[in-house]
């Protein structure tokens, strides 16, 4: 599995590229791209790699995750995939539900459903990683000040649906660089209690 993470737009988002090296079949995660420069630099990485875009999916709807839906869409012909849960604002080719599998050549990503930060909000669980969108992050949690969010919500996702897995696994959040389920269970302040 070949995961490439590019922060694009004004929020400073993970947008991540993964494929199969053996088939090329590739996803685009939370392309929340705001500029050509952004695009090509993506579009780029994709070409480098002879990737073949499976499926555009979003960890939710939120606009700095969701904003180059469109321009991927164009530009790959993926169809875009978020949870069923998601607001207006995102055209939706699919409907993903909780324990879903998404087949990406030779790898699989499990959606686990995180509401908390949003309704929508998802995981997607891969072979020792976990992409969490803006669940989780390094020493942090998702803002839960939205709508639709909810803090006791958001902590009982964390602690059901990420806490569980092997302190090994590699998390890839929506915004910061990459950590470890084992990192966060030590370290981050909001899962002490």
């Amino acid at each position: 599995m070949i995961i490439k993470r590019f922060t694009v737009g004004s929020l400073s988002t993970n947008c991540y590229v993964v494929g199969c090296e053996e088939t090329k079949e590739a996803v685009v995660i939370d392309p929340g791209l705001e500029n050509e420069k952004e695009t090509e630099e993506i579009l780029n990485f994709i070409k480098q790699n002879s990737f073949h875009i499976k499926y555009i999916i979003n960890t939710h709807g939120h606009p700095d995750h969701i904003a180059g839906n469109t321009i991927m869409k164009k530009a790959t012909g993926a169809p875009i995939l978020i949870h069923e849960k998601h607001s207006a604002r995102v055209q939706a080719d699919r409907k993903l539900h909780g324990g879903d599998v998404i087949q990406v050549g030779t790898f699989k990503l499990v959606v686990l459903h995180t509401p908390g930060h949003t309704k929508d909000g998802i995981s997607l669980l891969g072979d020792k990683v976990v992409f969490t969108g803006d669940t989780l992050f390094p020493g942090s949690i998702g803002r839960t000040d939205f709508i639709g969010g909810s803090f006791e919500e958001l902590m009982r996702s964390i602690k059901t649906k990420l806490l569980s897995l092997p302190d090994s696994f590699k998390v890839y959040p929506g915004h910061y660089p990459p950590t470890t389920i084992g990192e966060e269970k030590k370290h981050n302040p909001f899962l002490q209690t």
